[in-house]
C-alpha cells in the first residue's frame, strides 16, 4: 500500500472503531462479489446523534481505511449530518485513493446508508424480521 496516503496508511496499520455492536440500532451489510469485499456498519443513536459507529470488513487495506475514517467522522453527528460528511468524505478520500479502489469507499458509504435505513424503519415500527410493531419499543435511547 505505498501508493496510498498518509490517512489512509494510518486508518490500515491502526484501524478505529473495529467490531460489531451488540443491540446496534442500526446495521448495514453490503458486498461487492467482483472484489469479495464486505463490510458491515453498525451505529447506535440516542438524542438524534451517532453516539458510536463500529465496522466490521472482510476485504483489502483501502476498504479498512475507508471504513475507519467513516467511523471516525460521523461520530456525533446527526443522522442527515452523517449522510452529508459521507458525501464530503467521499469526495475527499476518493480524490486520494487509485481508480481500482473507489469501490471500496463506496461501500463504507453503502453501509452506512443502510445502517440509518435500518434505524429509521426501527423507528417508525417496520422491521423486515419483526413486521409492524409499536414505535415505543425502539425509542432512543
Amino acid at each position: 500500500m505505498a501508493k496510498y496516503p498518509k490517512l489512509l496508511m494510518e486508518h490500515f496499520q491502526n484501524p478505529r472503531n473495529v467490531g460489531e455492536l451488540s443491540n446496534a440500532d442500526g446495521m448495514g451489510t453490503v458486498g461487492n462479489a467482483s472484489c469479495g469485499d464486505i463490510m458491515q456498519m453498525f451505529i447506535k443513536v440516542s438524542g438524534g446523534r451517532i453516539v458510536e459507529a463500529k465496522f466490521k470488513t472482510f476485504g483489502c487495506g483501502a476498504a479498512i481505511a475507508t471504513s475507519s475514517i467513516l467511523t471516525e467522522r460521523v461520530k456525533g453527528a446527526t443522522l442527515e449530518e452523517a449522510l452529508r460528511i459521507s458525501e464530503e468524505t467521499s469526495k475527499e478520500v476518493l480524490s486520494q485513493l487509485p481508480e481500482e479502489k473507489i469501490p471500496c469507499f463506496t461501500l463504507a458509504t453503502d453501509a452506512l446508508k443502510l445502517a440509518i435505513e435500518e434505524y429509521r424503519c426501527k423507528r417508525i415500527g417496520v422491521h423486515e424480521k419483526e413486521g409492524l410493531h409499536s414505535t415505543e419499543a425502539v425509542e432512543d435511547r
